[in-house]
This record gives structure tokens, sequence and C-alpha cells, in this order.
């Protein structure tokens, strides 16, 4: 027999398709195998709901002990003459920007207070406005000519030199600003310590400052002083990091001073973000905190929620396991008890 009809020949040997045993392929590894008699139902959903509840009470009692004020103000800082036509307004450098409202404390606010200013239909989640930077740029001096995903904010118009930082995000920042006065002095605004410290020490250099910023002829937002590094920048900070929904607040400040019930605080506003060309709204808020943070009733009430139909299901199978018992099997029967080995 030559070598071609050696190949031709078919294998007397079939190669088995059965699976090589293992307790690992067949499941039979040992394990914690429970039994779910009505006692442990009943205990698990009792223990659930005895703890879930008071969590949730206590969650919904320092919710609602944070005190809040909401100020919405595009609308009030419009004036009447511009009603029909706020984008004109907003983008005018003629137009007086500037508009006050008094706000009398309803109850104390114990410091640190919180300011945010507060966007709705604003879509910073957007996938070209949230791509719309260069970290490597905002991390390191020698990259700042590394412009990838900022078009068309990346270059200068006249000399084609690299804007530092360069994008969407970056240009578009928030710039209206807020003065509080009560008894005709002012109330100090801190403005150190509103961003994320991770944020500051590994997103934002010590050694990049901004070059070329907002010197294109469409300005987008707030300016930048060239004179202090991003990583200092704690306002541009804290608006780089893109918020998930169309509705967010970001932190502007802390008034680290009590306000007590019945105070006149007069809010000076400075109306330059153009939220009208897209049918934005713009508010200000003041907020206390607690050990959960600031006001959230919803973690409290799924808590409740849970708590309580845990209990509703151990009272149910307290019920039915009373008025309607039904014998148990004998677990004997069941398959690991009758081979405690395994599959051979």
């Amino acid at each position: 027999m030559d070598i071609k009809d050696e190949e031709s020949a078919p294998s007397s040997k079939k190669a088995s398709k059965k699976p090589i045993y293992t307790q690992f392929s067949q499941q039979d590894l040992p394990a914690w195998k429970p039994i779910l008699t009505p006692g442990w139902v009943i205990a698990t959903f009792s223990v659930v709901g005895i703890l879930y509840i008071p969590i949730g009470l206590l969650t919904l009692f320092a919710s609602e002990s944070v005190e809040e004020a909401i100020f919405r103000y595009d609308d009030r800082c419009l004036p009447p003459s511009y009603a029909h036509n706020a984008n004109s307004y907003i983008q005018s450098d003629d137009t007086n920007k500037t508009c006050t409202i008094k706000w009398t404390v309803e109850h104390e606010m114990e410091a640190p207070i919180y300011i945010y200013y507060q966007l709705d239909n604003y879509y910073q989640n957007h996938r070209r406005y949230v791509k719309s930077r260069n970290d490597m740029q905002l991390r390191n001096k020698a990259a700042e000519g590394d412009l990838g995903n900022c078009f068309p904010e990346d270059k200068t118009t006249d000399t084609n030199q690299p804007i530092v930082p360069c994008g969407l995000i970056a240009w578009s920042l928030f710039n209206d600003t807020y003065r509080f006065l009560t008894s005709n002095k002012d109330l100090t605004v801190n403005k150190k310590n509103i961003a994320w410290g991770s944020d500051q020490r590994s997103k934002f250099g010590s050694n990049v400052y901004p070059k070329n910023f907002q010197s294109r002829d469409l300005i987008g937002g707030a300016k930048l002083n060239e004179s202090i590094p991003l990583s200092q920048q704690e306002d541009l900070i804290v608006w780089m990091r893109s918020a998930a929904l169309p509705t967010f607040r970001k932190l502007y400040g802390k008034i680290e001073t009590d306000l007590e019930m019945n105070d006149e605080i007069e809010i000076v506003i400075e109306n330059n973000y153009n939220t009208y060309l897209f049918g934005g709204r713009k508010r200000l808020v003041f907020s206390t905190t607690t050990l959960i943070g600031g006001k959230n009733p919803f973690v409290g009430t799924a808590y409740l929620i849970v708590g309580g139909l845990s209990l509703f299901c151990a009272i149910t199978f307290i019920l039915l396991y009373v008025i309607k018992p039904r014998p148990l099997g004998d677990p004997s029967y069941l398959s690991w008890n009758r081979n405690p080995g395994g599959i051979k």
C-alpha cells in the first residue's frame, strides 16, 4: 500500500464525543444547597423588613432636615422689552445683564451653605459634546499641541496656534456670576475646594496654563486667567465633569456663615450665559447638607418600599403557613443526598 492509499483509508478509531468528566464541568463541586423551608423564608423577609424600614425612616428624616431655596432667574432677569427676543438681548454687548433678586430667609440655614447653579434642558451628555476635549492636553504642558477631538475649537483663526484648553466643553464654560449682600455688606463666597481633589491632581496639570482661550470671534462662555494653572481653575474643573442628565446642578461656591430666619439677602446676578437659544432654564440653589448629602428623598423611599414589601411577604407566608399548612418533602430524596459522591 502506497502513501496515498494510507491517507485515504478511514481511521479505524473514531474520536469520542463524550465530554471528559470533571466535577467542575458537571457542576458537582461541593456547594451549599439550602432548602428554603417556610421558617427560613419568613425569617429572611422579616430581617430585611426590620432592617430596611428604620434605615429608610432615618434617611428620609435626614433628607427632610436639609434646608433648600431655589430661584429661577432666566425669566426674571429678562427685560420686558426683550420678552419676545431673548436671544438678541443676551447676545448684545450693549444691554444691561445685571439684575437683582430679594430673598427673605424662611428657615435658619447653618454653615456651610452650598450655592449651586442649575441648568435645565442642557444636554452635556451629547456624544460629540462629551468627546470634545483632549485629556492629554489638560494634564501635560508638552501635549498642548495635541488637539484630537477638539475641532472646531482647536486652533486660533488668524495664527493657527493651539487653544488651551481646547474643545467645546471648555469653550462653553458657564459665565453667570452672583453677588450676595445682607445689611449692605457682602457675603463672602468661598470658591476653594469646590472641585473633586482627584480631578485636580490627576486630570488637570499644575504646569498647564490657558492659552489663546476664547480668542476667536465667537465667544462661548467664561474666560480664564492665563496666569493660573488649570489645576487651580476650579470653576473649569467643575464644569468639565459633564453631567449625565439634561437637568443638573454644579457647585458654584460656599457661604461659611449662618443665615438666620428673616434675614434679607440681596442677590445680584450677571445674566451672561445664553440658554434662551435652546429653551434652557437657569436656577440658583442654596442648600445645606447632612451626613447623607443634600435633599434626596429617593433613597429613603426606596428603603421603605423594599422593607414594607418584605414585611408584607413575611406576614403573608406566616398566615399561609398557619391557615393552610403544607407538609414538607423528605430531603433525603434530593439528588445530592441520594448520590453524595457525584456522578461517576
